[in-house]
């Protein structure tokens, strides 16, 4: 092993305090990541709109030269970061991964992206989204196919499908993702990951054209460690006045020694493929059977339940929000370059041209029923799981799964229902992994809390990581970088 495959097989929690303790560089680390993304960005195209590397290598050096004072800026001092090409980064370009929007250059950083600075990040470029984040599958014509860490003909996920794979391949120690339909937990699964989508207003959208109904997406936290998604997470949350629904809440610092320090809660519900009539591929519900089992074996109280809720009203809460957040901000766009937008964009821009305000008050009573089922499990079981994907990672070419287990799927983000309900309740919801098919591809389990136990959500986690380590598990590229 090189020197610089050590450096980049280390935890972002042990990077952090190999820095602080200049046992090792902000040089060294940089160059490790820039020939890291040298050798594989080439094939899986993770990372986009990449910074010069002299530029890049200055800045650490300037890190460096902030330790060698005795100063550190903070946990994540010296740490190359990649954005997400949905948030802005200053002087780099927000694409959208759109054609329609074109290389615009930003003039300011998100709120998230000031916070990750403000702790020592230093950001190299972006990672690679589908147009505009719609669906679960890397890809746009502006950068072009994001491919799985695992296997190379196969499919990403998405929309955080780059930053799961640059985290997966090490090009990075963590990264931030967002996600409406679980696009921080379905890349996560097919690159053995780990993804939080926190409680619902935890990470504030800065800045944003709305601050009132678009409460179905959110920014979050992405790593190879429950302890480092943990840091991250307590890095990007946090009030402000901005955000009116944003959360305010006082929480450890994430430089502290256990980001998460606390012990789980030990009632589990497995809620299985959450209706009966939800199909799953083969394979799936084995791998998290599996790691619930072990779970039981260390002591934990493991039992099926069932979510009170119709399927078809959950989906057509789903749909109907959905359609009207992502038609009422695409719009404009559709009415002066409606060639320019992938035919899904133009499908839910023209869902939403049929909405009424009866439909949406209907929908949201639909998603008040899906939180309230939520709540009355929760009175029984400290936490409800279910698997982070109907499928396994599927070949790149293919735009997204027509049928699962002979069951056709009506729309292109059909494929993903089984995460639905838990965005519609706004839980702090993560995706562990649970192991590998039998093509030797990824899966994760999603792991729910009730609204803002965020962290003991990561504390479960970090259980599954111990009981079943999936996560230390690396990709067969790694093996030969270069």
């Amino acid at each position: 092993m090189t020197r610089a495959e050590g450096i980049l097989n280390l935890d972002a929690s042990t990077l952090s305090r190999r820095i602080a303790a200049r046992e090792l560089s902000c040089r060294a680390l940089m160059q490790a990541s820039l020939e890291r993304i040298a050798a594989l960005n080439p094939v899986h195209n993770a990372i986009v709109s990449l910074r010069d590397a002299d530029t890049l290598l200055a800045q650490a050096d300037a890190h460096d030269a902030v330790l060698a004072r005795g100063e550190i800026v903070g946990w994540m001092h010296g740490f190359p970061i990649a954005v997400k090409d949905l948030s802005d980064v200053a002087g780099l370009p927000t694409t959208m991964g759109s054609p329609a929007i074109g290389l615009r250059m930003a003039q300011a950083d998100a709120l998230f992206v000031q916070r990750m600075k403000k702790a020592g990040a230093i950001v190299i470029g972006k990672t690679n989204t589908p147009e505009f984040g719609l669906g679960s599958h890397t890809y746009n014509p502006v950068f072009g196919v994001t491919r799985n860490a695992w296997d190379a003909a196969k499919c990403a996920g998405g929309s955080s499908g780059g930053a799961a794979v640059a985290l997966a391949l090490q090009m990075l120690p963590v990264a931030d993702g967002s996600d409406m339909g679980g696009s921080l937990r379905n890349p996560a699964a097919f690159n053995n990951v780990l993804g939080l989508r926190p409680s619902r207003g935890r990470v504030p959208a800065v800045p944003a054209e709305d601050v009132f109904f678009q409460q179905l997406s959110t920014e979050g936290p992405m790593g190879r460690t429950s302890e480092d998604v943990a840091r991250l997470l307590i890095t990007m949350a946090g009030w402000d006045d901005r955000a009116p629904l944003s959360l305010a809440e006082a929480w450890p610092d994430p430089a502290g020694e256990d980001p998460i320090a606390c012990e789980p809660g030990q009632r589990i519900g497995w809620l299985g493929s959450l209706w009966p009539d939800l199909p799953l591929e083969s394979g799936v519900s084995a791998l998290c059977a599996a790691t619930l089992q072990k779970l039981q074996a260390a002591g934990f109280e493991v039992e099926p339940c069932t979510l009170d809720v119709p399927r078809e009203a959950n989906w057509n809460a789903w749909l109907r929000l959905r359609q009207m957040l992502v038609g009422g901000k695409l719009a404009p766009l559709y009415a002066q370059q409606q060639h320019l937008l992938k035919p899904e964009a133009q499908w839910e821009v023209e869902q939403s041209f049929q909405l009424t305000a009866a439909q949406l008050y209907q929908a949201s009573v639909q998603r008040t029923q899906v939180y309230q089922a939520f709540r009355k499990l929760f009175e029984r079981y400290d936490y409800l799981v279910a698997p982070s994907a109907q499928v396994f990672p599927f070949p790149a070419e293919q735009h997204w799964p027509k049928e699962i287990a002979g069951v056709a799927m009506d729309t292109y983000h059909r494929w993903m229902e089984i995460v639905t309900p838990f965005t519609l309740a706004g839980l702090p919801v993560a995706s562990v992994p649970v192991g590998f098919g039998a093509q030797g591809l990824p899966m994760g389990m999603q792991v729910a809390g009730p609204p803002r136990s965020d962290l003991r959500v990561l504390a479960l986690a970090r259980a599954c990581e111990r009981i079943a380590p999936w996560s230390h598990v690396r990709p067969a590229a790694l093996a030969h970088p270069a």
